[in-house]
């Protein structure tokens, strides 16, 4: 085996998918509809298509992007990627052309494999680039010019793997953008390692677990609070080609899938489905969510639901590959709204503006340090640097740690609203909103107020059948919150802007 360093023990994220297709090689790997992949051959398959990624020049360091729907290639091209040295990049196939264009251009990536679906959107953002195409599928589409065949790839001679160091990049996933451009994070093969030892241990999975993937895997959600968890104890992961409600229902019930991620969006299509009191939900021990807090009328509905599961409410970032605080089954009720405590191996504090740790219950901005949090900002030191002041990472999130340790976000440090000289949390006045019986989703920022500075705005999405006017929910305001915290005005929405784990995009809301 080649190796780089002599000093540092080999970490190659290939090395798990070695050592289950060793000891259990005909365990299913993936399932995607009626077809499964095992463990062995999953290696096979992966080795090989890293034979063809090096004929076609790919190497050490190389950047490989990946455009797909959810597909049992996305994990494949991962690990061949890996295989090389290379790192995997996957991409989120809802940006347009010029988005994923400044993607491959940032990242300078050495080639794309993409989905023969989205094979228009991958001319468009690559037409005129230097890089190697490969299209992934059979449809007609894929024989556009200048695309070569993933399965062409996929069967050349298998290649002998690299070792790779902790400190080595395994993945380059870009932020969602809340702020200016995208910033690519670099995941190394140590804060992989580190996040699966972590979330093994927190959540139990173990190699009898059927997991679920249905969200997209080109976000931490979908691949990394589920998948890469349990292909590293060696269990099962189901994959959906995209989000569909009734479909989830129906592989739980027919699979006896144990544990999934949805975002809260996603959990509120699925319990809306018609009929799913009657349907045996029984198998279903663990559902990861996050991204917004879960009102008690919501959580109850889960409870009788899936009378065998634990919501495990998280808090986790793409630069810390997701994941770093959940809420123990038995704080569901008694902690809720909290995302509950640190993971294993993840240091957490709460800063004032002076880099100093505030005591519980105090306000301020949520900062990690641990060996799961990502190396820093591709091609950007300052954008590191300033992640970095301290010597931890600063999320840039505003958090309360109460005194047994529970965290309670707040609010995103640039959401909040500087009304006059005071601070108003978004998060606050959208609480005292979801609380009207007419108010199915509201979102909250601020705008800009000749003598205030700011003033909030609500921007809400009323319940089907109700038609609540601006008057009536800032009269329920009023009694509830300070003068200055009251609405300045009320915009109805049909939906509020969100990203795949899903967030609210303010910056959309706010114009950014």
């Amino acid at each position: 085996m080649e190796s780089r360093s002599n000093e540092q023990h080999d970490l190659n994220w290939v090395s798990v998918l070695e050592h289950h297709a060793a000891r259990t090689p005909d365990a299913r790997f993936a399932v995607t509809g009626e077809r499964a992949l095992t463990y062995a051959g999953a290696l096979d398959q992966s080795l090989r298509l890293a034979g063809g990624l090096a004929a076609r020049g790919v190497g050490f360091g190389d950047v490989v992007g990946l455009l797909s729907y959810n597909r049992v290639e996305m994990l494949l091209t991962v690990f061949a990627a890996n295989a090389l040295g290379a790192i995997a990049m996957p991409i989120n196939w809802r940006l347009a052309p010029p988005e994923v264009r400044y993607l491959l251009e940032h990242s300078g990536a050495a080639a794309l494999v993409c989905d023969a679906e989205l094979i228009d959107l991958g001319n468009a953002a690559t037409d005129g680039l230097g890089l190697e195409r490969i299209a992934i599928g059979r449809e007609p589409s894929a024989t556009s010019t200048g695309w070569r065949s993933f399965d062409e790839l996929a069967g050349s001679a298998p290649v002998q793997r690299v070792a790779a160091s902790g400190d080595d990049v395994h993945r380059l996933m870009y932020t969602s953008g809340t702020t200016g451009r995208p910033k690519g994070v670099m995941i190394t093969h140590a804060n992989l390692a580190w996040k699966n030892a972590a979330h093994v241990a927190e959540l139990g999975l173990n190699a009898a677990d059927v997991g679920l993937a249905c969200g997209p895997l080109y976000h931490v959600g979908a691949l990394d609070l589920i998948t890469t968890s349990l292909i590293s104890v060696g269990a099962t992961t189901i994959i959906h080609r995209q989000f569909d409600p009734s479909a989830v229902v129906d592989e739980i019930e027919r699979s006896g899938v144990t544990c999934t991620w949805m975002a809260p969006a996603m959990l509120r299509a699925v319990l809306d489905e018609p009929g799913i009191g009657s349907r045996d939900m029984s198998s279903l021990r663990l559902i990861i969510a996050g991204g917004a807090q879960l009102p008690i009328p919501f959580v109850e509905r889960l409870q009788t639901t899936f009378p065998n599961a634990w919501l495990a409410d998280a808090y986790g970032l793409t630069e810390t590959v997701s994941g770093d605080t959940f809420l123990d089954r038995a704080s569901v009720r008694s902690k809720l709204g909290s995302v509950g405590r640190p993971c294993l191996y993840l240091d957490l504090q709460i800063w004032d503006p002076d880099g100093a740790p505030v005591p519980p219950g105090d306000r301020g901005e949520v900062v990690l340090r641990g060996p799961k949090v990502f190396a820093g900002y591709w091609r950007d030191p300052d954008a590191t640097a300033a992640a970095f002041a301290g010597g931890w990472f600063h999320t840039g999130d505003v958090g309360v740690v109460d005194d047994d340790g529970y965290l309670f976000i707040v609010d995103r440090l640039k959401d909040l609203i500087i009304s006059g000289g005071e601070n108003i949390a978004g998060s606050e006045v959208e609480r005292v909103l979801e609380d009207h019986p007419d108010v199915l989703e509201v979102a909250v920022v601020g705008r800009p107020h000749e003598r205030w500075g700011e003033v909030p705005v609500a921007h809400v999405v009323a319940r089907p059948g109700t038609a609540p006017t601006a008057e009536e929910l800032v009269d329920h305001c009023r009694p509830r919150l300070a003068k200055f915290k009251v609405p300045a005005d009320v915009v109805f929405l049909d939906a509020l802007p969100r990203n795949p784990s899903g967030k609210v995009l303010k910056r959309e809301l706010r114009g950014d």
